[in-house]
């Protein structure tokens, strides 16, 4: 599927990269992408990079953007999986980091500790399963439980708008943690994501600095990114903001489409 695509130093756009959000941005929270964006980002490929950075790990958003069972990692130019912590470049993979690894085993345990702790004494509606989950670059921490039905995760979200039952547990661990140089951002409908400082989207747009450093390799000058929650606190917001990147804010796939179309009229 990529032979369709000119190679990266052949677009007529050769150094401006979009990157994307994939949850609110690409595709509705935890749904599926939808063809008519699939083929706006084909038609966008043609003239510059894409790719994609989410928080997400590959097999989630494999789930989302591989429909049919296509290989995400041929949907796009660059895949940042975990804010970049997994990343591929043309399919191929980048160097990667462990969030075990930066934190220690005895810190990762009195974290996790704490965490389930809190959940168990947590007085919310429903609780379903997998309230942490552990992922290559962060974990993911979710009041509620990954394994919510797509109705519980929109009860849930309405929920916590009204009751901030992700913005106090987040409080209560910046005043635990707070000295492990950690960040807590919340994104999505039901959970939010602990990392180290500096490993949020950004970390995504080193790799693209260290294409530069490479023999014949693209100095990206423009950098879009768009993404839903890019207000203060959202796990878009520091990207978003960065003097790097040309920050678009969207609400949900069709206002994505809307953009793409008119900054690059397609």
């Amino acid at each position: 599927m990529s032979a369709a695509y000119p190679p990266l130093e052949d677009r007529p756009l050769k150094n401006t990269i979009c990157l994307f959000d994939v949850d609110g941005t690409l595709t509705p929270a935890r749904r599926d992408v939808t063809p008519e964006m699939l083929d706006l980002l084909a038609r966008l490929r043609q003239k510059c990079a894409i790719g994609y950075v989410g928080g997400s790990d590959l097999v989630k958003q494999q789930e989302q953007l591989g429909v049919n069972g296509v290989a995400v990692q041929t949907l796009f130019d660059f895949c940042f999986a975990e804010n970049g912590l997994t990343a591929f470049k043309s399919g191929e993979p980048l160097a990667s980091t462990s969030f075990i690894e930066w934190i220690g085993e005895d810190q990762y345990k009195e974290l996790a500790n704490f965490i389930l702790h809190y959940v168990a004494d947590l007085d919310i509606p429903i609780k379903r399963g997998t309230f942490l989950e552990f992922r290559n670059g962060m974990i993911n921490v979710s009041p509620i439980g990954r394994n919510a039905s797509n109705a519980e995760r929109n009860e849930f979200e309405a929920y916590d708008k009204v009751h901030q039952v992700r913005k106090a547990f987040v409080e209560k661990l910046r005043e635990r943690f707070g000295h492990l140089g950690l960040t807590f951002s919340i994104g999505g409908q039901i959970s939010f994501d602990v990392f180290p400082q500096g490993w949020d989207k950004r970390y995504c747009l080193q790799h693209l600095e260290n294409e530069a450093k490479k023999p014949g390799g693209i100095n990206y000058t423009t950098i879009h990114f768009f993404g839903d929650k890019t207000f203060e606190g959202g796990n878009d917001y520091e990207i978003y903001e960065d003097p790097r990147t040309i920050g678009h804010a969207v609400q949900n796939p069709d206002e994505t489409i809307a953009e793409i179309k008119k900054t690059f009229d397609l």
